[in-house]
């Protein structure tokens, strides 16, 4: 990822975080909707994983000028999804979860160059937690 491509995603985030229980939930919605088959991964009440969930991207993106050194937390991530029955396959339907969310909340903001640095961001951080 280039600086501005960092840049794109920390700025974007900032716009997010305000209406972070929203879009928490525009997630699931979505996730549940176009992958039913993940619903069972998760706890009945998703309060608290809503909020891991946001806490997680915060700690991503703010990180991201420094990669190297948050891929063994991300690894961990990875490893621990696995024991939960998380599988590749899984990968996919929550990135696509994840932008259709930003494009929600960002509305025009959500730009052809935003979409690819957050394309970029999540595809980097869930090749390290699958081959975890």
């Amino acid at each position: 990822m280039t600086p501005q491509q960092i840049e794109l995603v920390q700025t974007s985030f900032k716009k997010v975080v305000p209406i972070a229980g929203t879009a928490a939930d525009l997630f699931y919605d979505r996730l549940f909707e176009t992958a039913p088959e993940v619903r069972a991964l998760f706890p009945q009440d998703m309060k608290e994983q809503k909020v891991k969930l946001m806490a997680m991207l915060g700690t991503a993106v703010s990180s991201l000028h420094k990669l190297d050194e948050i891929l063994p937390a991300v690894k961990a991530l990875g490893e621990r999804h696995k024991g939960y029955g998380v599988t590749a396959a899984h990968y996919a339907p929550v990135g696509a979860a994840l932008l259709w969310t930003l494009e929600q909340g960002l509305g025009p903001d959500f730009t052809p160059e935003v979409k690819e640095a957050w394309t970029l961001t999540y595809t980097a951080l869930a090749g390290v937690m699958t081959s975890a």
